[in-house]
């Protein structure tokens, strides 16, 4: 096919090498081979392809070098060469494409192509280019001053590199920009009015995050007109940059942490109902926030969270789906905001209004909140029970109520929320025992938390059945019986290979800007300290016990759990060994067993725990030797007193105190089980013997002292040459 000119293989699974006779189509002028599996290298032969306009080999697997020849192809317009692994300088690539590619190449898009090296001045000669694409790679240095010779460049993706520097002031005269996206990089420095002087067709400002500080008059008013501005981490404050009140066109906003302190002007909240996204989240803003009620968008979110907003909750449009409110100082009542039209169906799909100081009962308004996915109502002053209506939220993955004063049993119409992944009650007053439906009607469930309640009874040998769960956290509670020798059932924290929390994330976002925002967060007790952990949630696998009335031996089916990387027990009354095959949880970094009346000795096995950092056996009946070890001997001390333990971290000599472990049967007796050496036991009796044997006659018979003494002066004597005493 020699005549060949359109040839578009694309979205297939080719899967050899880019054969050779396809070099050899000298009048081929669009070329698509985009999204294959496409391996291998770009042949030198690409120089025969002299008649192509465009290439397209996005998303294969071709590595190794672009070749040189490529600048051979001087009708070239459009480059793409994206998601692959050339490994390459992109100093070297554009050098080639000099040759006689470059005065007439519109399009190079190369984003994803592990390239690394810096952008020379020599990308000023590019000066037909309208689209450059350079994201998702390893470049570094400065964005070169050149830039702005691009004169119609309009769309300029250099996010998730490693540029430094500031923005060049050339970067002012793109007049034909209208796409800009330079986030993800280590941008700094200032930027003023200069840098957007010619910016007149600018539509999307997506620099988040950047460490840029912009610096312009109180009363400027940009020569653009955006529909998206994203400034996250910039520096605009400490006053609210008033010019964003001009931008009258604007559905996507991010002024997120940067540095905004004090109240909004009325202006911008009379802007409120434009926005699909509004995101002003962990700056210094205080004020109350108005009513929305009114938004033009299906499926807006609205992210206020870490301010310090306060008064009561605002009236939001049923049409946003994603709401945070977390961590500011607003308080009251949530009835009004769950009951304001109450017969409007809500879209919400995401709320949080976690770390306030609302308080009141949990409203009753549950009924037109359906799609709601994540709940976050954790650290607040809410008392009461439950609501029944929260019945209604069949489709719920997590549920946040930590931290309040709500009380009551865990009635059974939370067994209609048969999706819940997370549930976090922790720090409240709920009682009763805990019932056995959860592992039968949650089989998604990955973390349960119900720490610091007033929870009684067995632990439910149907949790065995929540295949999927990470964390546990039943602690300080009032629980009895036995650890359910089921626990090897809990095949997630068996394994290391899947953050299972990570589905979660995907479920629940409602726009691309969700996957920024990590809602999930959790405080855990672990290595002996409350910390909250949000990004790594999901890496997490825990089991925590402690602080309850559990009895009996530890289940020697725990050791298959090789994924745990936390077992804190403690405070219990456990009794038994130690589990000789403990060496098998490979994963282990903090293991708590305090506080208990375990006894024998520390298990050699223990020696491997290798990623062991925490380790505490304190006040139970361990006896012998600590296991030599470079991970165990390198332990706080602390964690061994309180038993009959010796050598190191201990200053307790194993050998001078005589304790040895007990290894061996045979010719011993149990004493508390410590061998009995009977030539130290026979040597003293001996000495014992031997002393009375002496001394015991001297003692009662004063005839026989007598004579003892005259003896023993009578050979001083001989030694001195004097004349015994006459008694």
């Amino acid at each position: 096919m020699t005549s060949l000119k359109h040839l578009d293989l694309s979205t297939n699974n080719f899967n050899s090498s880019i054969p050779n006779w396809l070099y050899s189509l000298s009048h081929l002028e669009f070329l698509n081979l985009r999204k294959n599996l496409l391996q291998g290298i770009i042949s030198t032969s690409i120089r025969n392809l002299t008649s192509a306009i465009g290439i397209d080999l996005t998303s294969n697997q071709l590595d190794g070098k672009v070749p040189r020849s490529l600048g051979n192809v001087c009708n070239l317009r459009e480059l793409r060469l994206s998601d692959n692994k050339l490994s390459q300088e992109v100093s070297e690539i554009l050098e080639s494409l000099l040759r006689c590619v470059s005065y007439g190449l519109e399009v190079l898009e190369m984003y994803d192509a592990q390239l690394s090296s810096h952008l020379t001045e020599e990308l000023g000669q590019f000066q037909n280019l309208t689209i450059l694409s350079l994201e998702g790679n390893s470049i570094w240095g400065p964005i070169p001053i050149s830039i702005g010779k691009l004169s119609s460049l309009r769309f300029l993706d250099l996010s998730s590199n490693q540029f430094n520097g500031t923005l060049p002031q050339s970067f002012g005269g793109l007049s034909k920009l209208e796409y800009v996206f330079i986030g993800g990089n280590m941008l700094e420095g200032v930027v003023s009015e200069t840098h957007f002087a010619n910016l007149r067709r600018l539509k999307e400002l997506s620099t988040t995050p950047t460490h840029l500080t912009l610096k312009v008059s109180p009363n400027w008013i940009p020569p653009f007109q955006v529909v998206i501005l994203e400034l996250g981490s910039w520096i605009l404050g400490p006053n609210f940059p008033l010019w964003i009140c001009s931008q009258k066109q604007v559905w996507s906003l991010d002024i997120s942490n940067t540095n905004v302190i004090g109240a909004i002007p009325p202006l911008f909240w009379n802007m409120s109902s434009q926005f699909n996204y509004l995101n002003l989240s962990h700056n210094h803003i205080y004020g109350e926030i108005p009513n929305i009620p009114v938004t033009l968008y299906p499926s807006s979110m609205i992210d206020m969270s870490s301010n310090s907003f306060n008064g009561s909750l605002p009236l939001i449009s049923s049409n946003v789906s994603f709401l945070d409110l977390s961590n500011n100082l607003l308080s009251g009542s949530i009835s009004h905001l769950l009951c304001y039209k109450k017969n409007e169906p809500k879209q919400m799909k995401l709320l949080n209004l976690g770390k306030n100081i609302l308080s009141g009962n949990i409203s009753y308004c549950w009924e037109n909140w359906q799609k709601l996915l994540v709940l976050n109502l954790g650290n607040n002053n809410f008392t009461g029970s439950i609501p029944t209506s929260i019945e209604h939220l069949s489709l719920l993955k997590s549920l946040h109520l930590s931290n309040n004063k709500i009380s009551g049993k865990l009635l059974h119409f939370l067994k209609n929320c048969t999706d819940l992944e997370i549930i976090d009650i922790s720090e409240n007053k709920f009682f009763g025992i805990i019932p056995s439906w959860i592992g039968q009607r949650h089989s998604s469930l990955i973390i349960l938390i119900l720490r610091s309640n007033n929870f009684h009874g067995a632990i439910p040998k149907q949790l065995c059945a929540l295949t999927s769960l990470q964390i546990l956290d039943l602690s300080h509670n009032k629980l009895f019986g036995s650890i359910p020798g089921c626990v090897n059932n809990l095949n997630a924290m068996a394994s290391t290979s899947h953050n299972i929390l990570q589905d979660l994330f995907v479920v629940v976002g409602v726009s691309m800007h969700f996957e920024t925002a990590n809602p999930e967060r959790a405080n855990l007790v672990i290595k002996g300290q409350v910390r909250e952990y949000t990004t790594n949630l999901g890496l997490l696998r825990t089991i925590d016990l402690a602080k309850n009335n559990l009895s009996g031996e530890i289940p020697k089916e725990v050791t298959s759990l090789q994924g745990l990387q936390s077992l804190n027990l403690s405070f219990n009354n456990l009794t038994g060994r130690i589990l000789e095959n403990i060496g098998a949880m490979g994963s282990l970094e903090s293991l708590d067993f305090s506080e208990n009346q375990l006894s024998g000795e520390i298990p050699p096995s223990m020696s491997n725990l290798t990623f062991l950092s925490q380790l505490n056996l304190a006040n139970n009946n361990l006896i012998g030797e600590i296991p030599l070890s470079t991970q165990l001997q390198s332990l706080n001390a602390s964690g061994f007193i309180g038993n009959k333990l010796c050598g190191p971290p201990l200053t307790d000599n194993c050998t001078i105190n005589n304790v040895k472990p007990n290894t061996k049967n045979e010719g011993s007796t149990d004493t508390g089980g410590r061998e009995v050496d009977w030539f130290y036991v026979s040597m003293a009796l001996g000495y014992v013997v031997g002393f009375w044997v002496v001394w015991y006659p001297l003692l009662l018979n004063k005839q026989w002292r007598i004579m003892y003494f005259q003896f023993l002066d009578r050979v001083e004597c001989k030694f001195r040459g004097d004349v015994a005493p006459i008694w």
